[in-house]
């Protein structure tokens, strides 16, 4: 029987899948960063009047907030199709989670909405236990629900992190207001994944189709600098802070932050560490298919701090997995960028 088949046959073959899995885990790659829409979401939006919305032109669904318009093909809410791609890219495990919007898009919902997406990943990862681990998403309107929510996922459904974009709605999360958040996911020893949302300068970069290429590394960067800026790792010194993308620009203009605040005294000037050394504190992602860019990140921050991720179904996973390895670096390091890392990471 092929293995596809074992992944998804029914009764005592689950069994023999589990089994698989659980060897595959220990030799093949770990994903720590892709995707599945809910289907329950894209039902509920289809039915909003006011952003998000959902509507479908052509025959083709497609996801509206503003201007921003990104298409919702069947792949995108398609487990089987992933667990696919996983097998053919050599992955033994992902870390699955919706995508943006978030749960801070919908109002006095928004605690429904977290619940939702949070039951859908949690779903997916009953059927197929060996394969994925969790993130969850939370309402941050209402840092209550927040928090309830963030230790259900934890507690009962036995999710391994936080997907935190990189806007709420329009606001940033060094704000003080969700500083109770992240003490909460240091008391349960949660890491924290930012992601891009929608971009907070999506009308300076919607030109040539630059939203995802520019503005959400952009987001990125300003989320991170602005996270580490805040002394928030010095207030919370075990924070487990992921950033995907490789810091988005960060790590290529930390130089002229550390001058900034160091040498002009621009900036906070509380803070216990340099910018540079708050960098290399938190781990990042190595979703960005150029190999000189990741050979910088791992020469600046160390083969300690990187982990392997696709950003499925965007990008395939072997675009990834492909230029790390041109790298030809030795097979501690790739072994640590590949699973090492993202195994002690979240605890798998």
């Amino acid at each position: 029987m092929k293995r596809r088949t074992l992944l998804t046959a029914p009764g005592t073959v689950l069994a023999a899948a589990s089994h698989a899995g659980a060897q595959t885990v220990a030799s093949g790659l770990i994903d720590c960063q892709s995707h599945l829409f809910s289907p329950e979401m894209l039902a509920l939006m289809e039915k909003r009047t006011a952003d998000p919305t959902i509507f479908t032109k052509d025959g083709t669904r497609f996801l509206k907030m503003g201007d921003w318009l990104r298409k919702v093909p069947p792949l995108y809410l398609d487990v089987d199709a992933k667990l696919a791609t996983m097998d053919a890219a050599g992955i033994a495990m992902t870390a699955l989670s919706i995508n943006d919007p978030g749960p801070e898009w919908f109002g006095d919902e928004g605690a429904k909405v977290a619940r939702m997406a949070n039951d859908f990943v949690a779903g997916v990862i009953a059927k197929h236990p060996t394969r994925f681990f969790g993130l969850c998403v939370l309402p941050f309107q209402d840092m209550k629900a927040t928090l309830a929510e963030l230790d259900r996922c934890v507690k009962e459904l036995g999710i391994k992190g936080v997907l935190l974009y990189t806007n709420l709605a329009g606001r940033f999360s060094d704000e003080p207001e969700f500083r109770p958040f992240f003490k909460r996911a240091v008391e349960l020893d949660v890491p924290v994944l930012l992601h891009p949302a929608k971009p907070l300068t999506t009308e300076q970069v919607k030109g040539y189709e630059m939203t995802s290429t520019l503005g959400n590394m952009f987001d990125n960067t300003i989320a991170l600098t602005r996270l580490l800026m805040s002394g928030i790792l010095d207030e919370l010194p075990a924070l487990k802070l992921v950033c995907p993308h490789l810091g988005g620009t960060l790590p290529y203009i930390v130089g002229r932050l550390q001058h900034q605040v160091t040498v002009l005294k621009r900036g906070p000037q509380n803070l216990q560490h340099t910018p540079l050394d708050y960098l290399h504190r938190i781990w990042m992602d190595i979703v960005s298919p150029l190999p000189e860019a990741m050979k910088m990140c791992l020469d600046l921050v160390g083969p300690d701090r990187l982990l392997y991720a696709s950003d499925h179904p965007w990008v395939q996973p072997e675009v990834i997995s492909d230029d790390f390895r041109s790298l030809k670096l030795s097979a501690e390091i790739e072994e640590k960028v590949f699973s090492g890392n993202a195994r002690k990471l979240f605890r798998l």
